[in-house]
């Protein structure tokens, strides 16, 4: 188990405004990574409601099992645990339950493992790059016929990091949007189509 605190913002783009960015940073096709994004929940959304949210990230032949929950002041805990495929796979197909550290917190913040399900699928194409002390992220993610278009920015402290970001936006004349995070967006949109 490994666990980090994340301090990230987040802006969705339009495609011009992705393009615009790819083309500010010199950013080639060649950069981009393939990663999917597995997310689960109760049918109660019991982790929806505790404001936490559980995912496989499949990427370069890794399978990552990540709690993410709330932490102060907007940051978020996250706990990792490395799968193998063939755990991965029995996740997703609901012949397994979660098992080890992550499986103990769930029960702690009182979402049964074994009620979980796996709910969706997000595929997201991420470039990233150093960025004034922090990390950034662009991502082109797919998902139930969706294309969306996002920047992120990790950093280390919230305050100054949030003022670097704002200030990116403002030098690429782009304007600070409302952000759901990925699992939000997967949500909003399922439900949107009145999928069960």
């Amino acid at each position: 188990m490994e666990q980090e605190i994340e301090i990230e913002f987040k802006n969705l783009l339009t495609k011009e405004e992705f393009d615009r960015i790819r083309q500010a940073f010199h950013i080639a096709d060649n950069a981009f990574e393939h990663q999917e994004n597995h997310y689960f929940d109760t049918p109660q959304f019991l982790l929806k409601d505790k404001r936490a949210a559980l995912r496989i990230r499949v990427k370069n032949g890794s399978y990552t099992l990540t709690l993410k929950q709330t932490a102060a002041h907007g940051a978020l805990l996250e706990t990792h645990e490395q799968l193998t495929k063939e755990e991965a796979d029995a996740l997703l197909n609901g012949t397994a339950v979660v098992q080890g550290s992550i499986a103990q917190i769930l029960r702690e913040i009182g979402v049964p493992p074994e009620q979980l399900r796996h709910f969706g699928t997000l595929a997201t194409d991420r470039a990233q790059w150093a960025y004034e002390g922090g990390t950034l992220f662009l991502d082109h993610s797919h998902y139930l016929q969706t294309d969306d278009y996002e920047l992120e920015y990790e950093t280390e402290e919230a305050e100054s990091g949030r003022q670097r970001f704002l200030q990116l936006l403002a030098s690429l004349h782009i304007p600070l949007r409302p952000t759901a995070n990925k699992i939000q967006r997967l949500f909003a949109k399922k439900y949107e189509e009145g999928e069960p």
